[in-house]
C-alpha cells in the first residue's frame, strides 16, 4: 500500500485531550478503510503565519499512515467537514523517516536548551569566510555636505 503523511491544524481552542480525540478519531476513518496509522505525533499549540477562521494559533498534528487511496480520500473528506479542523495537508511519500519528525527534534532542542556546536566564534569584528562585508577600509576624506552636490533641503522649493 501507498505510503501517506498528513498534517493538520485544528481550532486554538481545543484542548489537548480533544486534538488526541481527533488523532484517534481520523486514524479509526483510516482503518476502517483498510489503512493503518503507522505513528502520529502531537506538535502542540503554534502560532501560525497569517490567520484562518480568525485564528491565530493552531494545534499541530502528525500522522504517517499506510493506505489505500481510497481510505487517504475519505479522512481528508471527514477532516474538510469536520469544524474543529482548520487546515489539512496530505503528502504521498516513497518511505516514512526514521525516529521523530522535524517539528518533534526542534522542540527536544529547545527543551534541552542545546544550541549545537556553533565553534569558536573568536572576534566579532572578524568576518572569516563571510567575504569582504567585514572591515571596509579607510573611506578617505568625504569632504562638506555642501560640496558634494546631494540633496539639499533648500533645494525643495
Amino acid at each position: 500500500m501507498p505510503l501517506y503523511e498528513h498534517v493538520f491544524i485544528s481550532r486554538q481552542d481545543l484542548s489537548n485531550a480533544q486534538t488526541e480525540g481527533l488523532i484517534e478519531h481520523f486514524s479509526t476513518v483510516l482503518a476502517d478503510n483498510g489503512g493503518k496509522v503507522v505513528e502520529h505525533e502531537y506538535w502542540g499549540v503554534k502560532t501560525m503565519a497569517y490567520k484562518i477562521n480568525k485564528n491565530r494559533k493552531g494545534h499541530y498534528a502528525f500522522l504517517r499512515s499506510d493506505a489505500p487511496a481510497t481510505a487517504v480520500q475519505e479522512m481528508e473528506r471527514l477532516m474538510r467537514l469536520h469544524d474543529d479542523v482548520m487546515r489539512v495537508l496530505t503528502i504521498k511519500v516513497d518511505k516514512h523517516g526514521e525516529g521523530p519528525s522535524v517539528q518533534m527534534q526542534k522542540r527536544d532542542e529547545r527543551e534541552r536548551g542545546d544550541r549545537g556546536d556553533r565553534g569558536d566564534r573568536g572576534d566579532r569584528g572578524d568576518r572569516g569566510d563571510r567575504g569582504d562585508r567585514g572591515d571596509r577600509g579607510d573611506r578617505g576624506d568625504r569632504g562638506d555636505r555642501e560640496d558634494r552636490g546631494g540633496f539639499d533641503r533648500r533645494d525643495r522649493r
